[in-house]
């Protein structure tokens, strides 16, 4: 992700900004441009002058993205993925909606920056509230991708992540943990790359279920760690991969931002250098040892940020040399792809 400007007065706007807070223009989204643009009365966008519409779903404040003014398409390229919305005759159900739309549309906007496909025909979201005796599960079945409605409720989501002894647990995570999964039958799978997935991650035609069920029964422990970025990744070679490719996911966009806000990284007291990092590239044109070189000097000083506020570190991981070897083969395999 990225700073944007409004074209009308320059002021610096927000990726889920609708009104410019300066000059007052309406704001939208571009997908095909990935840029934020400021629009006139008319809906004519001030970026590239030519008309536009708001996406059906801006009547509910879930979306903030455009479509061609002739497009007949009525939901735009992110809002064309749900297959499942929460039912909006229940009050409390739209602001959990609102929570959902925002994290899948930064999803979105990453895998744009990545050139990943992702056909609204192959690549859906059913967003689930729970029902009697039923409570919704966050998975994902060959492209749809579920998420449980109570994961938007903070709350709740912070109650999951204790009673799982989880270090992290987000909306955004769980939506780059879950497409994984999908990019694991795109990269992986359909690309003829098995062979080199299993030298790394293991054998994925293990049984999966056997696997979470001995996963959930071990009690805690920390065997799993230098191998693995998570407890979870332990589990099967599958959930090892989601979770490389959320992580992987979690890192372009975040320094993205960082060269976006010109951020730089030099402790007074690290003489050595081991902690300096100016984020002033492209990650997503990077190679994998430029962005680790970033990476952690970046993470180590968001972390100390975080405890002087008494929040929990932004980023509680630690980059095994396993773990950086995984994710440089996630990198080379989306650079590798013809687009």
């Amino acid at each position: 992700m990225r700073l944007f400007a409004c074209q009308e007065c320059r002021n610096l706007l927000h990726f889920e900004n609708v009104s410019c807070e300066s000059c007052g223009h309406a704001l939208g989204f571009l997908p095909a441009r990935g840029m934020m643009s400021a629009f006139d009365t008319q809906w004519v966008s001030l970026l590239d002058k030519r008309p536009w519409k708001p996406c059906g779903n801006a009547q509910h404040g879930v979306c903030n993205w455009m479509l061609p003014a002739d497009d007949a398409q009525e939901l735009c390229a992110a809002c064309q993925h749900n297959s499942v919305i929460p039912d909006l005759s229940v009050s409390e159900n739209l602001p959990l909606w609102q929570k959902l739309e925002i994290a899948k549309r930064r999803l979105l906007y990453t895998l744009d920056r990545l050139s990943l496909p992702h056909d609204p025909a192959e690549l859906r979201f059913e967003f689930l509230a729970d029902t009697p005796g039923a409570p919704a599960m966050t998975g994902h079945d060959n492209g749809q991708i579920i998420i449980a409605l109570a994961e938007a409720d903070d709350a709740e989501r912070e109650k999951r992540r204790t009673a799982l002894n989880e270090p992290y647990r987000t909306l955004l995570g769980h939506m780059r943990h879950e497409v994984g999964h999908y990019y694991f039958l795109v990269l992986v799978e359909r690309a003829g790359r098995t062979e080199e997935f299993r030298a790394l991650f293991g054998d994925e035609s293990t049984d999966y279920g056997a696997a979470l069920q001995a996963h959930y029964a071990k009690p805690p422990s920390d065997e799993w760690r230098g191998a693995h970025i998570s407890s979870y990744a332990a589990a099967h070679p599958h959930e090892d991969w989601a979770e490389c490719f959320a992580h992987y996911l979690h890192m372009m966009d975040s320094l993205e931002m960082a060269a976006s806000f010109g951020m730089r990284v030099r402790p007074r007291l690290d003489r050595e250098g081991v902690l300096e990092a100016e984020v002033d590239f492209n990650p997503y044109k990077a190679s994998m040892e430029e962005v680790l070189s970033a990476w952690t000097p970046l993470t180590v000083a968001m972390n100390a940020m975080n405890r002087c506020m008494g929040t929990p570190d932004l980023y509680p991981f630690v980059l095994s040399g396993p773990v950086a070897e995984k994710l440089g083969f996630i990198h080379r395999i989306i650079q590798e792809r013809p687009h």
